[in-house]
Parts: structure tokens; C-alpha cells; sequence
């Protein structure tokens, strides 16, 4: 896929699953807004790797859940790259796959889903906001949200981070609904278990092997894995796709 002459912004791009989004578009050539919450060193050798891969990029440090300082962050990608073309709203509140130490519903309060919640569909709707007037003047966009399987099938109960997750894609399907007519497509890329992760580096290997076992593919999702649906919903290829969830986990989940 080429994305030459593209502008994308990744949220929660400093690790992980965003850090690998953000390096597959600067290898297509995209020109890539790399967002973080904290921390500026991981966030700079992100910016390192999309550079090395033969794009180019930046760090633009924002928390997704305060609508000025994303509106701030959107201003400066704007005034920096003169647009943006795609969205990727991966940013979460810190959260540990761990089946041994994860909180059930008895021990849970609203005050976790509430986090939860803040973090991934706040987070998402503060950004969708910043970014819709410039892509409603161009009449053009592309909106990835990235869910989780567990929305459709909770191997492992979390509660919490899942019903969040469930929300979003809520969201994304009536804001594809409500943009569509201007030419504004939003989409959902809902990945398995990731490893290695910072969420998932509790998750002992037992389980991810028992979780690899009932995968159709026979294998745990790596982040480059859900790099390619990503960049796919991102391009002209799938022009005519919108409030769709692409599921990423070898098979778990078929729909």
C-alpha cells in the first residue's frame, strides 16, 4: 500500500501495538503523528523507527481524555503537516491481562469501568471531535478504532476494560453512520491477545498457550500482526467499507 503524501495520527503509539501501527505507515511512506501520554524516550524511538523505515515522523505528547490538550495536539499536527488523513484511536488507560491477579465483577467498581470508559471511548470521542471539522472540509477521512475480540468472546472475563472496548465499537458504528455522508469512514480493528505487550506481559504462558490452542492459526497475535488490517481500513482499498470490526485474532472470533 502506498501512503506517500498521507498524514496519520496514531494515539497511544509509544509501545506495543501502537508503535507497530505507526511504523507500518511510515514504511508505506505515510508521514506519521506518533501521540503519548509520558513517556518522551519511547516515544522518541518510535519516532526513530518510523524514520528508519522510511517515512516520517514526529511525537506529539497529549492525554486523549482532556479535550483541550487533544484539540491542542490536533492544531499542531495540522499546522506541522498541513492535514490529516487517518486516524488510529489505540490509546487505553494502562490496563494487565493477568487471569490471576484480574479483579472479578464482585471486587469491581463503577470507578474501573469508569477508567476504562475514559480511556477508550472518551479518549476516541475527544480526537473524532478535534479532527472532524478539517476532515469534513476536505471531505475525506479514515477513522480506525482498535476494540478487542472480547467483546465477542471473553476467553478470559475482563470485565471492565471489555465493556469499554464494547462501547467503542458502539460508537464507531454510529459515527459511521452519522459521517458517512461525508465521505468520513470509520471502522474498528478488534485484535486477540497481543504479546508482547506492556497489558500483556502478566499473561502467563500457559494461558497464552491454552488461548493459542483453541486458535484456528494455533498462535498468539504478535502487534505487527494487527498492523496490516489497519493500514488496509486506512487506504482506498477498502474505500467502500465503513462501521465494520475486523476481528485479528487467527480465527477465535469468526462473524
Amino acid at each position: 500500500m502506498d501512503f506517500k503524501n498521507k498524514v496519520v495520527l496514531v494515539t497511544g503509539a509509544s509501545r506495543g501495538i501502537g508503535a507497530a501501527i505507526a511504523t507500518a505507515f511510515a514504511k508505506e511512506g505515510a508521514v506519521v503523528a506518533v501521540n503519548y501520554l509520558q513517556n518522551d524516550a519511547a516515544a522518541g524511538a518510535t519516532v526513530d523507527r518510523c524514520i528508519a523505515a522510511g517515512g516520517d515522523a514526529w511525537a506529539v505528547k497529549a492525554d486523549v481524555t482532556d479535550a483541550q490538550a487533544v484539540q491542542t495536539m490536533v492544531d499542531e499536527v495540522l499546522l506541522e503537516a498541513g492535514k490529516i488523513d487517518v486516524v488510529v484511536n489505540n490509546a487505553f488507560r494502562p490496563y494487565r491481562f493477568d487471569p490471576d491477579t484480574r479483579r472479578r465483577f464482585a471486587e469491581l467498581d463503577w470507578t474501573a469501568y469508569r477508567d476504562q470508559f475514559d480511556g477508550a471511548v472518551q479518549g476516541a470521542c475527544n480526537v473524532c471531535l478535534a479532527v472532524l471539522p478539517h476532515m469534513r472540509e476536505r471531505a475525506s477521512g479514515s477513522i480506525i478504532n482498535i476494540s478487542s475480540d472480547l467483546v465477542e468472546q471473553p476467553v478470559v472475563p475482563y470485565h471492565d476494560y471489555a465493556t469499554a472496548k464494547a462501547a467503542l465499537t458502539g460508537f464507531s458504528r454510529h459515527l459511521a453512520a452519522d459521517l458517512g455522508p461525508s465521505n468520513i469512514r470509520v471502522n474498528c480493528v478488534a485484535p486477540g491477545l497481543v504479546w508482547p505487550t506492556h497489558a500483556s506481559a502478566g499473561t502467563r504462558e500457559s494461558i497464552r498457550e491454552q488461548i493459542a490452542s483453541q486458535t484456528p492459526l494455533r498462535r498468539i497475535a504478535t502487534p505487527e500482526d494487527v498492523t496490516g488490517p489497519v493500514l488496509f481500513l486506512a487506504s482506498d482499498w477498502s474505500r467502500f467499507m465503513t462501521g465494520q470490526v475486523l476481528f485479528v485474532d487467527g480465527g477465535l472470533v469468526m462473524r
